[in-house]
């Protein structure tokens, strides 16, 4: 059992840049509100926050513990350090899947380029972390644009976690680049909860209250 007034929770936001050259990358449309919303509210409710953030244009919550990196494998390494000390992990990030099997040293010019992209699939951050797992809890997020609930599921039981925040990037209005969102929430005992349309910073809120309940 947690206790509420000593959490130490670990969160990840934004996204991440897999560079081709020094001028190109492969990443994502998340700017990390969502995120940075989820580590406000987690401060508000008293718990000590790390947040690791992937290139964003955000201003850390106060109280916050903020850890910028760039790529899937800087966020890997930082979450890593401090997997074993967190008490509930929240992965927000949108991570690359992919990153180039080769990264140009310098600007790759256009009468030079290859079409194709040679890629590799990133490290899963999630899935590494949570099966070394002892008294964590583990939140993952899974952005899709369809078959929502299906996949929701499936990534809550193979990545081993507690909890699953399923988002429909087809819907307009909400989600990536946005100011609301608009969540189902899953957990590993059948529990499920509807959340929005709101702002990023009331559901934010509900998800941490929601997360508070369940110690």
């Amino acid at each position: 059992m947690l206790n509420a007034s000593t959490i130490r929770c670990l969160i990840t936001a934004g996204p991440t840049r897999e560079y081709i050259d020094p001028a190109r990358y492969i990443s994502s449309p998340s700017t990390g509100k969502m995120g940075f919303a989820l580590a406000q509210a987690a401060v508000e409710q008293g718990w000590t926050v790390d947040l690791v953030a992937g290139p964003v244009a955000l201003v850390e919550p106060e109280g916050s513990i903020l850890y910028p990196v760039t790529s899937a494998e800087e966020m890997y390494h930082q979450v890593d350090a401090l997997f074993d000390a967190c008490d509930i992990l929240i992965m927000a990030a949108a991570v690359s899947d992919f990153r180039p099997h080769k990264i140009h040293p310098k600007k790759v010019k256009k009468d030079k380029a290859s079409i194709s992209i040679n890629c590799e699939p990133t490290i899963d951050i999630l899935k590494t972390v949570s099966i070394r797992k002892e008294h964590q809890l583990v939140i993952g997020f899974a952005a899709e644009s369809e078959d929502v609930e299906m996949y929701a599921h499936s990534k809550l039981i193979d990545k081993k976690c507690d909890w699953i925040v399923a988002n429909d990037i087809s819907k307009s209005g909400v989600g990536f680049a946005t100011d609301t969102n608009e969540v189902v929430i899953f957990n590993s005992c059948g529990s499920k909860y509807e959340l929005g349309p709101d702002t990023k910073q009331s559901v934010a809120k509900e998800i941490i209250k929601i997360l508070k309940d369940s110690f």
